[in-house]
């Protein structure tokens, strides 16, 4: 496959809550994306070993079989289920370390896209949605310490990284508008 026929993957990364799926599914919606999420492997590790998708579950698998297996192991296993997907441009939310868009560069076109806001708006926000097992009773303060765990520690290195950094403070209307801005830099 010739670079310019490569697919386009765009890793969005960004602390629990930013906007990470709202983005990935506006993509899908308003571009034809493909939505992967980087968790897939986990959740499917942990559903076949009839485990709680709690985040905690999947910050330790992610731990263990990183350790063990390499550090862009997951990468390696979603680059693969990537590479059957048809679209054009895939969405690949949740993106965690530096190592897992290396090892996305081989196979894709990969531009990081950084979303952020601020922690009340995303603690507001995990009380609204019922993505994890153990999210719908976070207390502010346990929130703030989910950040310091092995698999979120790393994600602020990411904004440095980002070919884009997107703010989500405001109104959905606002960050679509931020979207479809960095889709026009990316799609010339």
């Amino acid at each position: 496959m010739r670079s310019k026929e490569k697919k386009i993957v765009l890793a969005i990364a960004g602390d629990i809550a930013a906007g990470k799926n709202a983005m990935a599914d506006y993509i899908e919606k308003k571009y034809g994306g493909h939505s992967y999420r980087s968790s897939e492997v986990l959740r499917d590790i942990l559903q076949r070993l009839d485990l709680p998708e709690s985040r905690e579950n999947m910050q330790k698998t992610s731990t263990m079989i990183r350790e063990h297996f390499g550090k862009d192991i997951i990468s390696k296993v979603a680059a693969f289920d990537l590479s059957k997907i048809k679209n054009k441009i895939i969405a690949i939310n949740g993106v965690r370390r530096l190592s897992d868009i290396e090892a996305l560069k081989k196979d894709f076109t990969v531009k990081l896209i950084y979303v952020e806001a601020d922690a009340k708006k995303r603690f507001e926000r995990i009380g609204r949605r019922k993505e994890n097992s153990d999210e719908r009773q976070k207390t502010f303060a346990q929130f703030k310490k989910d950040h310091l765990k092995e698999a979120e520690g790393q994600i602020g290195s990411l904004k440095k990284e980002a070919d884009f950094v997107i703010l989500n403070n405001s109104t959905k209307r606002d960050f679509y508008r931020e979207i479809d801005e960095v889709i026009k830099k990316i799609i010339k």
